[in-house]
């Protein structure tokens, strides 16, 4: 990785934005340069990487001059105004909005399951949903080995997946919950202090937009439309982490220790699954951390090649930031440099 690339960050003042910035100084990514991205409200915003100084740029389509990598978190319509002129400008765009993502022409990537796809785009590669990714990275190695006809998933959610300042309305709910006060909702539609909450606009079908994404980016990153995915997702009051609840229908039967050794044995999964000595994962140790952790491994009893799981991964990290940083990574020396190579 001799080459260093000159990056920009769409969405640079946002709690993912922040991490990519992080994560970027964390793995050594070469760059050459750093531009900060985000709207003129942030503009001048001042910003620290690898001990310098960098002052947050007001997007425009300009941005975009002299950039080879643009790493995208602004928002799903500043997605579609803005991507398409990087891709003009001889850029390659990772995107980790809803945007592009279903879009035939598109990659929807997760580097541990179909980085093979990610070669053949047309300037923009999506970053899938935060909670399909950690459910993919688990459910790889298991539909590899035996098939999966069918996903029951449920998902506890934490509320950095809406943004900083929702984060910062937890800490404001609780505290006014605890001294008796109203508690006032601005970012989430109910009160999120002590409760469980459905946080997403619900489609005609009855399930939210959260839960369709989930079962449409399976098929998509599988390339299995036979799958059945039930899913149901909820908003909990952690800060960090996603937690999930995977019932799993498999074609041939796996036992429970070879479901084990499979995960154990598989890139970017780390199996924690000793009930009895209260080990298996929980939010509060996996936040600020790059894998996705299993546990709970065992057998359902209510059908033949049944199996439950609980996975857990950092919502900001694998779920997002790390998981562009990673695509970007395994691009390098060959679709950015012969991009470069133009410039």
């Amino acid at each position: 990785m001799s080459r260093e690339y000159r990056v920009a960050i769409m969405g640079a003042t946002g709690a993912v934005g922040a991490t990519m910035m992080e994560l970027l100084e964390e793995r050594n990514f070469p760059v050459a340069s750093l531009k900060l991205l985000a709207s003129h409200r942030s503009a001048g915003t001042l910003k620290e990487f690898q001990s310098e100084t960098i002052v947050v740029e007001e997007l425009t389509h300009d941005s975009f001059d002299g950039v080879d990598l643009v790493l995208s978190s602004a928002g799903g319509s500043i997605s579609k105004e803005f991507l398409p002129t990087a891709v003009k400008k001889n850029c390659i765009s990772i995107d980790n909005t809803s945007a592009f993502r279903m879009d035939p022409d598109t990659p929807l990537i997760i580097p541990e399951v179909n980085m093979y796809a990610a070669h053949d785009h047309r300037g923009i590669i999506s970053n899938p949903n935060c909670s399909t990714i950690q459910m993919l990275v688990a459910l790889k190695p298991i539909y590899d080995a035996v098939g999966i006809k069918r996903i029951v998933v449920s998902t506890y959610q934490s509320v950095s997946g809406k943004g900083g300042a929702a984060v910062t309305e937890l800490v404001t709910q609780t505290t006014a919950a605890l001294e008796g006060r109203p508690v006032e909702c601005d970012k989430f539609p109910h009160q999120m202090a002590f409760n469980v909450s459905f946080d997403w606009p619900f489609t005609d079908n009855g399930y939210s937009e959260e839960e369709m994404k989930m079962v449409h980016e399976t098929h998509k990153i599988f390339e299995d439309d036979s799958i059945g995915v039930s899913p149901t997702t909820v908003r909990v009051p952690v800060f960090f982490a996603h937690s999930e609840s995977i019932n799993i229908e498999t074609d041939q039967k796996l036992s429970v220790e070879d479901t084990r050794q499979i995960l154990s044995q598989s890139e970017g999964i780390v199996v924690i699954d000793n009930p009895s000595q209260k080990q298996y994962p929980l939010a509060v140790d996996i936040a600020g951390t790059d894998s996705v952790f299993v546990g709970r491994i065992r057998e359902d009893l209510s059908i033949e090649n049944g199996l439950n799981m609980w996975v857990v991964a950092d919502n900001l990290r694998k779920g997002a930031a790390l998981n562009a940083i990673q695509i970007a990574e395994q691009l390098l020396n060959t679709t950015l440099d012969s991009r470069t190579d133009q410039s």
